[in-house]
This record gives structure tokens, sequence and C-alpha cells, in this order.
């Protein structure tokens, strides 16, 4: 199933080069992965250091693959130096249905 991957940053300021230097060579690795469909990277409207990356995995498994790599995380460690706080991840399924726990529903 499709994953969706969002990567928040908050980065410092007065860092801009070397910061979108890290991003896109992370992401022409990223590129060569198995599994990996695509990427995007979107700064905040009026706070252009809060950034997300979304990026698009055939699975969860392609996804964990290169997250848990040692390429990815010598990326990470060097991102971290310009970041105020640690990176943050969460994971979506695209097109996977709201499970419903009826036990617990009241009539």
């Amino acid at each position: 199933m499709i994953a969706k991957i969002l990567i928040k940053r908050r980065f410092k300021v007065g860092y801009t080069r070397q910061i979108v230097a890290l991003l896109n060579e992370l992401r022409s690795r990223a590129m060569h992965q198995p599994g990996y469909i695509s990427g995007e990277t979107l700064a905040q409207k009026g706070f252009p250091h809060n950034m997300v990356v979304i990026g698009t995995w055939q699975s969860l498994e392609d996804w964990h693959r290169w997250r848990d790599c040692d390429e990815r995380n010598k990326f990470e460690a060097m991102l971290g130096f310009y970041q105020e706080r640690p990176t943050d991840y969460e994971e979506f399924l695209l097109g996977s249905p709201l499970i419903v726990d009826d036990t617990n529903a009241k009539s």
C-alpha cells in the first residue's frame, strides 16, 4: 500500500544555503532507493524555516529501509546541526480504511 511520509523540521536562521544543499542531496539519494515514488518540500508561509517534506513510497517497508539506513542517517545528523528541534515523522497509508471497533460502540 502506498505510504505518504511527512517529515517536519524547524531550521535555525542563517544557514539556508547549507540546508538547501543537504536537502537536495538527500532527495537525490532517496530517488535511487527501491520503492521511492516522489517527494516535495514545503516551507511554511511566514515562517520559511519551518519545512515539511512529503515523501511518497510504494510501501512503509520501503520507507523504513531508507529511514533506517546508514547513508540517510548521516544526512539526518548533518541536518540536525541546523535544526532547532528534532525531526518529526508522521506516516500515512493512502486509501487505508478506517477501522472501527464495534465491540465498544454504544447504541
